[in-house]
């Protein structure tokens, strides 16, 4: 909601899937990722990553987006197919794709550096001064559970 907000701001028509349509929005609902790709210019994923929506970006749905079609992933890497996107970005079947999440992150496919209908860009999900503080929360809270031979609070198996 909070992305529907801020793109209607700029007079976007809004639109989305889900998997039941929600009540009392007034955005256009399409029953299936398909049809909402092949109804919209930009196609922006941002859901949880469940193993119903892992890879819920296929060729099916970037082809329906088509080769005007810019895709925004801001969710998780999985939800993409990354190498079908790659495909379609080369062979032009898609139009372009802003990325800053990515299936084997930290790891980045060579292919898509080379494309000039790409952006890429770090993941800055956290960037928020809520996240930032509750993250150095816990680095204290570890430093502490360390030092006082205590069980950390995250720990790295």
């Amino acid at each position: 909601m909070a992305i529907a907000q801020r793109a209607e701001a700029f007079s976007c028509p809004i639109s989305y899937f889900s998997r039941s349509q929600k009540p009392g929005i007034n955005y256009k609902y399409h029953p299936s990722v398909v049809d909402l790709a092949a109804n919209c210019d930009i196609l922006v994923v941002a859901c949880a990553l469940t193993p119903e929506t892992r890879h819920i970006i296929n060729r099916e749905v970037i082809d329906a987006l088509g080769p005007k079609g810019v895709l925004i992933n801001i969710g998780r890497g999985p939800h993409v197919d990354e190498a079908e996107l790659v495909s379609a970005l080369v062979e032009g079947r898609l139009g372009g794709a802003g990325l800053d999440v990515f299936q084997d992150e930290p790891n980045v496919p060579e292919e898509l550096f080379k494309l000039e209908n790409v952006v890429l860009l770090p993941h800055v999900g956290s960037g928020t001064v809520e996240t930032r503080q509750a993250m150095a929360d816990l680095v204290v809270g570890n430093l502490e559970a360390h030092f006082l031979n205590k069980p950390l609070l995250t720990p790295v198996v």
